[in-house]
């Protein structure tokens, strides 16, 4: 780095060295561009998880539907558990001049396209089981490197802020994906469709706005040193970060509940609670959910930098345990927009909050591997939930 010609002076090296050491500010659009890929994410997932895929196992016998959903989305959730700390880990050693992290999502992204189109047009369990395990393994190949993103590119005193948002776009998308498929349901075609256009719309928003550094001048791995990292993806001592594993260890226990509901809730609604239009109900209360958490979760990413992470969390996790506990035990059908409006308030200030904490406690040279870890509690608990 040039410096001021002043031998010692203090007047030359502000204006020379604190000039150029000063970080480009970042805007409140940064953020928005940084975390638009989630949006898409979060709305294929919402849109598959839920309704679609359900009503596509339908076709295959309504006797095994719960018993093919909940295998065949455990069975995704561990090649999920697998794969995105696995891509996130080796994305920390990508060495390209569109920066470490976007090859990643740009492959993984593109091949998304394949196994979604499957999923709608399969005639077969087994093919929709291939397309779907396989849609984990390459939108998780995307999925990790992208965490990376907000480590890397924001500052630590606007990291709250940025999660923010990041949580703000995943439960836009949540209202987006229900409206959507609540009225597509029945032409899965057409709702793939609609998917792959906004997921690969907010790729590119993403990857063509975010200010990701060139690392192509960066020391290169050779193969062997490549595997090695791999095989020391989940060789982890948390003694070093026990902060950090207590975090991993709540935030399994609160999405665990979360996804308990989201799972079932279609089959819920239809063979308990006896709703005319079940899958409108899970819609209906997707939305409900989605409009409470975008409501608070970005003043919660705000207001976890001025008060800190810990106090919010607390509340997040009561809110959301007292939501949950009451929509198991609910029979009544008025009460379920207030009880997922309960829901949506806890999740929405501990998706935010938990993040943003997570980005601060994993190690920067290794944010792509330790976030993608998080994916132990967030799909390990989705595994379990689905069975």
């Amino acid at each position: 780095m040039m410096r001021g010609t002043a031998p010692m002076g203090h007047a030359g090296r502000s204006q020379g060295e604190g000039r150029e050491k000063r970080p480009p500010t970042r805007r409140w659009y940064d953020d928005l561009a940084l975390n638009a890929y989630f949006f898409g994410l979060s709305f294929m997932w919402n849109a598959l998880h839920p309704i679609l895929l359900p009503l596509v196992l339908l076709a295959f016998g309504e006797e095994t539907k719960n018993t093919l959903y909940g295998l065949l989305t455990f069975a995704g959730l561990i090649v999920a558990l697998v794969t995105q700390p696995l891509s996130g880990a080796l994305s920390d050693y990508t060495r390209s001049r569109l920066g470490r992290r976007r090859p990643w999502i740009l492959l993984g992204t593109l091949l998304d396209a394949l196994w979604l189109v499957l999923i709608a047009l399969g005639q077969r369990w087994w093919l929709v089981a291939i397309a779907y395990l396989l849609l984990q393994f390459t939108s998780n190949v995307a999925h990790g490197p992208a965490q990376g993103l907000i480590p890397d590119l924001v500052p630590p005193g606007r990291r709250g802020i940025a999660a923010g948002f990041k949580n703000l776009l995943e439960m836009f998308a949540i209202v987006a994906s229900a409206l959507a498929m609540g009225r597509l349901s029945h032409q899965p075609l057409t709702a793939v469709m609609v998917i792959l256009a906004i997921l690969w719309g907010m790729m590119a928003i993403t990857c063509g706005l975010s200010r990701e550094p060139s690392t192509a001048e960066g020391e290169r791995l050779g193969l062997q040193a490549l595997r090695q990292r791999a095989g020391q993806v989940f060789r982890v001592d948390f003694r070093l970060y026990p902060s950090y594993g207590r975090l991993l260890l709540v935030r399994f226990f609160i999405l665990l509940g979360s996804y308990s509901v989201q799972s079932f809730a279609l089959y819920y609604f239809r063979d308990v609670l006896e709703l005319p239009a079940p899958a409108r109900a899970m819609s209906d209360m997707m939305t409900v959910v989605g409009l409470s958490v975008i409501a608070v979760v970005y003043p919660a990413g705000v207001l976890s930098e001025r008060w800190g992470r810990k106090a919010l969390s607390a509340v997040a996790c009561a809110l959301s345990a007292l939501g949950l506990t009451f929509l198991v035990l609910n029979r009544d059908p008025r009460l379920l927009p207030a009880l997922a409006g309960c829901i949506g308030v806890g999740i929405g200030i501990f998706s935010c909050v938990n993040w943003a904490w997570a980005t601060d406690l994993v190690p920067a040279a290794e944010a792509g591997k330790y976030l993608g870890l998080s994916n132990l509690a967030t799909a390990g608990s989705a595994a379990v939930a689905r069975l």
